[in-house]
């Protein structure tokens, strides 16, 4: 991959489904992972500046992380598969499935970055003290706070650097207010489209759900769950990948 090593978890048989996590990327295996794997074959690389990922402090816009992102996409073998994105990685996938429209199947954006309202702003999650992160994140925020504490065999302060650089990479490509100008670019995404939200995200209000599904052109559906904040994907493992699988199987049948 021309953004150096990255590594790449997989499971399940069929189907090939990519998967593009947000804010601290992959620490470790995320159970919505398990649920996805019953039925499909769920390929997760890691992002530039993510936990197993390459460096970005060379990708200096929009354009950079798109290339970027993209070269990762084709090296995990997921050109044309279905792709899921997460937060700051749905805004990823969703500007390869503009940009390279015959890249990606379908497409299911959880919660994405890339617009700013100023009437219903978006939570500036980097100007937050790090013990408060996960209340932002998560409505499972004591379970989401032991989900990235440095593992027992691992070294806290390199581990601590890790979630850093995780951030600082965040930070990097949504500086200053989140907005990467995505909604110019959504009028290029054909394909079938899930939005799924949760229905107390604290950093990305779910009204944002009715703005990417009007600017995406392709037949789109929002899925709101409920008791769920921005890390929905954590928060309601089963309900989100039951809402993804309904969604696949509605559009292939």
């Amino acid at each position: 991959c021309s953004t150096g090593e990255v590594r790449i978890w997989e499971k399940g048989e069929g189907l090939k489904l990519g998967y593009f996590a947000g804010h601290h990327g992959l620490p470790r295996w995320q159970p919505v992972l398990d649920e996805l794997s019953r039925h499909r074959n769920v390929v997760a690389p890691s992002l530039p500046g993510y936990p197993g990922g390459s460096n970005y402090q060379d990708l200096d816009d929009v354009l950079d992380w798109g290339l970027a992102v993209r070269d990762i996409h084709v090296a995990a073998e997921l050109d044309g598969a279905d792709l899921v994105g997460t937060s700051i990685g749905a805004t990823l996938a969703a500007d390869i499935a503009a940009i390279w429209p015959g890249s990606v199947g379908k497409l299911i954006l959880i919660a994405p970055y890339g617009h700013f309202d100023e009437d219903q702003p978006v939570a500036d999650i980097f100007a937050q003290y790090p013990d408060q992160v996960p209340k932002l994140l998560s409505s499972k925020s004591e379970d989401y706070s032991e989900y990235i504490r440095a593992p027992e065999d691992g070294d806290e302060v390199e581990w601590d650097l890790t979630l850093l650089r995780s951030q600082m990479a965040a930070a990097q490509m949504l500086w200053p207010l989140g907005d990467t100008g995505i909604l110019n670019r959504l009028s290029r995404i054909s394909q079938p489209t899930l939005l799924v939200w949760g229905s107390d995200d604290q950093i990305i209000p779910p009204s944002y759900a009715e703005k990417f599904a009007n600017a995406i052109i392709g037949d789109t559906k929002i899925k709101i769950i409920e008791g769920a904040g921005h890390k929905v994907e954590f928060d309601a493992p089963e309900e989100v990948a039951g809402a993804i699988y309904e969604f696949l199987d509605e559009i292939d049948n």
